[in-house]
């Protein structure tokens, strides 16, 4: 167990789990709009009550797949547990976030395994399921961030600060609390678009007019908006945060968030207009996930504790001078 503030190799398998994770979300997005939900009828963790199904269709190997890329991501992180409480001592920020991951992740298996369990799947139109899609699109994206900052801190970059609450505080939770409800509104529009397609945007603007439509259809006219809201505010705090907190991780964050701000309007505006084909629908949920990725370096960065790693590494070298390594002749 060590005292240092860093740990490359774990820093790099936390990297690797985060883009294993986002495979299986986009792979998850893919389940959904297909329709391949019910790939494996309502058994889990068997599918169609076979650990291996036989003579499979395609929506069953779409369903299965994204079972075993979950299992993946899951190993990779209990994998990541046992090895930030190898190398950090209790206390140490990476190895708090890989118990968080550790927890999300099981919420996740949790959410996935009720979705099938209950049948929320398929051509269910149910309040039940997009109130699960809502959750479960929550605990993706605290899962993301978990593992964003257990791979963050293992690379040796500062704690979070501890002071009082500030104005700048404020702002970061309020894009946080934007990206969420932007998030959530999007898991129901893409639910309403697969389930109740439009063959042409004129009869797309038809059914949101209409005021006999399915509600799923009555609410995705707030996702755009709410996006478009929440863009222009996180181009604001990309430009007020290095204000806030100079610095070069700070910089790059603000750019990070302001390039993937007007990335994902255009991908947006082609999303609708093309009639939310999958490749633009996979490129959306990729560059919104992005998004929130950098929101939370950004605010990793703007709130960093850089006395605190001042402090482990001095500990850390009068450690090294109390017991020195044995000299090689």
């Amino acid at each position: 167990m060590s005292n240092s503030p860093a740990h490359p190799r774990l820093a790099r398998w936390c990297w690797g789990t985060l883009a294993v994770t986002m495979v299986v979300i986009l792979w998850g997005a893919v389940v959904r709009a297909t329709g391949s939900g019910a790939g494996c009828g309502s058994h889990w963790p068997l599918c169609n009550g076979a650990v291996v199904p036989p003579s499979p269709t395609v929506a069953t190997l779409i369903e299965f797949s994204h079972r075993l890329t979950s299992g993946v991501s899951l190993l990779m992180v209990v994998v990541m547990l046992a090895w930030s409480r190898r190398v950090f001592r209790r206390g140490h920020p990476a190895r708090t976030a890989v118990v968080v991951a550790m927890i999300v992740m099981l919420l996740e298996a949790a959410i996935g395994a009720g979705l099938v369990k209950f049948e929320l799947v398929a051509d269910n139109a149910s309040l039940a399921r997009a109130l699960t899609l809502g959750a479960h699109l929550l605990n993706t994206l605290l899962l993301l961030a978990a593992i964003f900052l257990a791979a963050w801190w293992s690379g040796g970059a500062p704690p979070i600060r501890r002071d009082s609450f500030q104005r700048r505080d404020l702002a970061l939770v309020v894009a946080f609390g934007a990206m969420v409800m932007v998030g959530m509104t999007g898991a129901v529009t893409s639910l309403g678009d697969t389930l109740f397609p439009a063959r042409t945007l004129a009869e797309g603007l038809a059914q949101d007019r209409d005021p006999t439509a399915h509600w799923l259809i009555q609410l995705r006219i707030w996702h755009p908006v709410l996006a478009a809201a929440a863009g222009v505010y996180l181009l604001w705090l990309g430009q007020a945060a290095p204000r806030w907190q100079p610095g070069r991780a700070v910089e790059l964050a603000s750019r990070a968030i302001t390039g993937l701000v007007i990335v994902q309007w255009c991908v947006g505006l082609a999303t609708l207009l093309l009639l939310v084909p999958m490749p633009l629908q996979l490129t959306h949920l990729l560059t919104a996930d992005l998004l929130w990725l950098a929101l939370v370096w950004l605010a990793a960065a703007t709130l960093a504790d850089h006395s605190r790693t001042s402090e482990i590494s001095s500990a850390a070298a009068s450690a090294s001078t109390t017991f020195p390594a044995p000299s090689v002749r």
